[in-house]
């Protein structure tokens, strides 16, 4: 299971202790919080993962993707490492809520629902579930989408 841009460790955690073999991706300060919970986690680029094709049975890409300055090249790259009928879970915040996540600076892709869907396709992938994530926080009403995902017969680009 591959946790990109797993943060200080969470979701790796939890995914660890329920069992799974686990690696998380990310950077700077959280890759040492992660160390020091025992996580194995890699401090690199999720757009170019240094894995063989078809390593994983899950990636889990929660808030990570709209990091991305170009996300389709960023899913091919997951599509590449992901084993036939493997899953991937993507969360991303919507573009035009409240909390305008396309404005924060560290955000290069904060794109619309059909937009994910069109380069999810495009990258390969079968979406078997998108939803939306609603809440309430002190900025006023935000959206997240979330999809899940299969390594798809769609050849990639």
């Amino acid at each position: 299971m591959l946790d990109i841009g797993c943060g200080q460790g969470l979701a790796l955690g939890l995914f660890r202790d329920a069992g799974h073999d686990v690696v998380g991706l990310t950077l700077g300060a959280d890759a040492a919080v992660c160390r020091s919970k025992g996580l194995p986690v890699l401090e690199t680029d999720f757009a170019f993962l240094d894995f063989p094709n078809a390593t994983f049975d899950l990636v889990w890409c929660r808030h990570a993707l709209e990091h991305s300055a170009f996300p389709l090249f960023t899913l091919a790259e997951i599509h590449r490492v992901l084993r036939p009928q493997g899953l991937v879970y993507v969360e991303v915040p919507a573009p035009d809520t409240a909390c305008h996540h396309e404005r924060n600076p560290n955000h290069y892709s904060v794109l619309s629902k059909d937009m994910w869907l069109s380069l999810f396709g495009k990258a390969g992938f079968d979406v078997l579930a998108a939803f939306d994530v609603n809440l309430s926080v002190p900025a006023g009403p935000d959206v997240y989408f979330s999809f899940l995902l299969a390594s798809g017969a769609a050849t990639k680009p």
